[in-house]
Parts: C-alpha cells; structure tokens; sequence
C-alpha cells in the first residue's frame, strides 16, 4: 500500500497522519528529518516553552484585538504594525487582522514601543518570542544531527545570530457569519482566513487556540485539516530551509479557513536568517556542486522577491537553476 491511499483511509478514521515529535528524545532526530522529508510539517511536544508564557501572550493579544479598530489603526509602521484583512502588497485578502513585529526589535520598526496600552502585549512578544526561538535552535540541531552535518549549529546560527531577520505574528481569525451548515453539517460556504502559501523563512513555528482551520496540502495536491492541539507547537518547513537541503525538504503550502462560531486566535514564529545571510544547498549533502537545484542568494534578495509575489505564488521558481540535458 502506497503512502497516500494509506493516508486516506486514516483520514476516514479520524487518526492524524501528522507527524508528532517529542524533542525531549535525542532518538527523535531520524523522526524530525523523516518528518521534513515526508511532510514538511510536524508537530512537537514536551517542548520546555513554559505554558505561562504563552496563556499571558494570548491574554494580551486577546485583549488587544478586542481594542476598537480606530485605535489598533494607529499601531502602524509599514510592513510592521496592526493589519486587517488585506494580506501582502498585491492584492491578496484574508478573513484576518493581525499584528506583525520584528522579533529583534532592535532593528527595524517596533510598532508597539510608542503605545502605552499594548506595552505589556509587547513585554509578552518578548517573552515568548525568547522561549521560542530556543525551541527552534534546538530543533534545528537536531535536524543537523539526523542528516549528519557538521558542526551541529550549522542551522541553528542562522536563527540565534543577533542579527537575524526574524518575525512574529499575531493572527485573529473572527467568527465568519458568511459560512452556515447544512443539516448534515456539511459547509455551505467556505471563507478563507488566510490563502494557501509557503513561508520564505527556515522555519515557522505555530500555535494556536483550541480552534480548527489550518490545514496543510500533502504531495498529491489534496488538503488535510491539522487537529488544534494549544498545548503543542506546530513547525513548517520553509522555502530557505528547502534551499538548504537541495530540495530533500518540502516547503509545506498551508492555509487557515474561518470557523462560524469561534474566533481563532494564533501565534506565529519566523525563524529567518541575517539579510546579508548568502543561501545555497549544503554542499555536504551533495555529490558535487553540479547537484545543485537552486542558485545562491542572499536572504534580502529572497525576501524582497517573496514579499512582491502574490500570496499562492511558487516564490523559488525565480531561483531555480537552470539545467540542461547532457548532449549524446
């Protein structure tokens, strides 16, 4: 039995294909990397991220989001800030609002700093973002260790250097009155809260409350619903990540859809490189250079291609390398 009919009928069960790992087990390297390479998506737990953290962090985005919309529009400064429903700069739209800042806020705009009543939102963010990351290096180590790169931070800098490019976003989904259901409880309509794309990052880390929506396209094209789960962390194999490794992870296409009677409220981690970082595939995981899939980049060059595509767009193609056939 091929892997996806097998997915299906799990899926007619009601069983979760998505790959769960406990980051607790050094054993569970070879599961990360099979987890990458079957999924580019996989669900982590016992995790050390304190749940304090992160019921003080949703209290204040709930608090936040609650705020009149007259005064959230005034936490601005473009990309960072409050947004609401427009998704991206061409034309891209979403069932959404939400809240975008730089994790290092000592470099670009920190949309949070000059307003009083968000402070504490801000002092969360900080908080959170910190545990997080930490999470996200170890996981980058052990990714390392399962595909046997050396040294073992070679991933892992790229996310805790000073100077790393990384994001935070806070996401409010509120109750779509457009979507009712039948009596059999099928959906009549269906809103999308945020479309279908891949992260151009290395990796992003999600969680959410206890609310359905996000769902994620396997390799045959078909989407699956991921069970909401907010004592654990969902991570994403990005674009750069995909770069990195020549292809053998999958960046994972992903979207949110709205619920009709519960707003859902997520949290999102961009773990990104420096934007003087240069990408390219390891050559240690390949033959020889004439392997390789993508041409080098920098991580500004990536960013400012991606951020200037539509949302659903392939944001690689651009990058992809050229090849030839060998002449008989």
């Amino acid at each position: 039995m091929t892997i996806l009919p097998k997915l299906v009928e799990e899926l007619k069960s009601g069983f979760s294909p998505i790959p769960v790992i406990d980051i607790s087990d050094p054993e569970s390297k070879q599961a990360l990397v099979k987890a990458c390479e079957d999924f580019g998506f996989f669900k982590v737990i016992n995790h050390g991220v304190p749940s304090e953290l992160v019921s003080v962090l949703e209290h204040e985005a709930v608090k936040f989001f609650s705020l009149p919309t007259s005064y959230k529009n005034q936490v601005t400064g473009y990309p960072f800030g409050y947004g609401n429903g427009k998704i991206g700069r061409n034309g891209d739209v979403g069932w959404v609002e939400y809240l975008l800042m730089n994790v290092n806020l000592d470099i670009g705009s920190d949309p949070l700093k000059t307003h009083a009543q968000v402070s504490l939102c801000r002092n969360a963010v900080l908080e959170y973002t910190t545990s997080v990351r930490k999470m996200t290096c170890d996981v980058l180590e052990m990714i390392t260790d399962g595909l046997g790169i050396k040294p073992r931070n070679t991933l892992s800098k790229l996310v805790s250097d000073q100077n790393s490019d990384s994001k935070f976003r806070l996401n409010h989904y509120p109750p779509c009155p457009l979507i009712h259901e039948n009596i059999d409880g099928a959906c009549n309509n269906v809103i999308i809260g945020f479309g279908e794309h891949t992260d151009p990052q290395i990796l992003s880390v999600l969680r959410s409350n206890n609310t359905s929506g996000f769902q994620i396209n396997l390799t045959n094209g078909s989407w699956i619903s991921v069970p909401s789960d907010p004592s654990s962390f969902f991570f994403n194999v990005c674009d750069s990540l995909q770069v990195l490794t020549n292809g053998r992870f999958k960046s994972v296409k992903h979207r949110v859809l709205t619920n009709s009677m519960k707003s859902r409220f997520s949290m999102i981690y961009f773990a990104g490189p420096p934007l003087t970082q240069r990408i390219s595939p390891l050559t240690c995981l390949m033959n020889n250079e004439d392997e390789s899939l993508y041409e080098e980049f920098t991580w500004s060059e990536y960013k400012s291609s991606a951020y200037n595509s539509r949302l659903s767009d392939n944001r690689l193609q651009p990058f992809e390398r050229k090849l030839f056939p060998l002449n008989d």
